[in-house]
């Protein structure tokens, strides 16, 4: 089955699913100095590492880009123009509470499905659209049923921007100084997933569904207003009994560097802000005695 690789959770799986292709939402590890794409001042290593994932990848028969983020467009533009893999740009709306938004991300799914067909896929008929949204919906729940927090050492959130593979090991950090991150509201967590599907208007109509769950119910940051996005965190900070905060964020990311001020002005709990620059393959000594420190504090 031909593969089509994205990264921002704002493309829906189901939707490429349905056109008889492989969707593959990549996490990317970290680049090394020299790459397909040189690593630049002011480039977020995030961004970098896309890119060079797409470069080196040669199974894939496409790749969706969106336009969340402004270093998300330079990256289409480079693999538009040095990649031989097929790219589309989505376009993604920073509003959501009046209906020419919601209209406008469903045009773009249905740009996008023109682009899927181009690349091989075949147009889905809305009773295999409705299966595959129910299956993955399915998939998606009792995978993180099957999964609950854990709840030794002192409850943490980790929040901020996508994860990078070899960022995973914060949490190996965290617990080894005595905590555990019952709450993933990075991009590549819970947070970036879409809301459940209503079962009765999704066989009445699956892609206006579809797009819905996925507009309205990923609650990014970057969102205008984004107050969704603060009680979707509030409810699960309560929820989950956390303590502290753990602000990830990448240095020249705009979005999560403007929440910072907000965030400490909205929440009285403790954050321990953690700025990432593009040096991803050094040993994480300074990030692990600070959550050190930071630990030591909440006990």
């Amino acid at each position: 089955m031909k593969e089509v690789i994205y990264t921002c959770p704002y493309v829906p799986a189901e939707w490429i699913a349905a056109h008889g292709l492989a969707p593959s939402r990549i996490i990317p590890a970290a680049s090394p100095s020299v790459g397909c794409a040189e690593p630049t001042e002011g480039v977020c290593p995030y961004v970098h590492s896309f890119i060079n994932e797409v470069f080196n990848d040669t199974q894939s028969s496409g790749v969706v880009v969106t336009t969340l983020c402004d270093q998300m467009r330079r990256a289409f533009e480079i693999i538009a123009s040095r990649c031989d893999t097929p790219a589309f740009l989505m376009n993604v709306p920073n509003t959501w509470q009046h209906a020419g938004a919601h209209n406008l991300y469903l045009d773009e799914l249905k740009r996008l499905g023109r682009f899927l067909i181009r690349i091989g896929g075949k147009p889905p008929s809305n009773d295999l659209l409705t299966k595959t949204m129910i299956k993955y919906d399915s998939e998606r729940r009792n995978a993180f049923a099957d999964s609950p927090p854990q709840t030794n050492g002192i409850p943490l959130a980790i929040l901020g921007g996508p994860l990078l593979k070899d960022d995973i090991q914060i949490f190996d950090l965290v617990e080894r100084s005595g905590g555990c991150i019952v709450l993933d509201a990075t991009e590549t967590g819970e947070f970036g997933m879409c809301a459940r599907f209503n079962y009765k208007k999704t066989k009445a109509d699956p892609l206006t569904e579809l797009a819905g769950a996925y507009l309205g119910g990923i609650a990014h940051p970057s969102q205008r207003p984004n107050s969704p996005f603060y009680n979707w965190l509030g409810s699960r900070l309560v929820e989950r009994k956390v303590r502290g905060i753990i602000f990830r964020r990448y240095v020249w990311c705009d979005i999560w560097h403007a929440e910072l001020y907000r965030l400490k002005q909205w929440t009285q709990l403790p954050i321990l802000d953690i700025d990432v620059t593009a040096e991803a393959h050094v040993p994480p000594v300074r990030t692990e005695t600070r959550i050190g420190a930071f630990l030591e504090m909440l006990r």
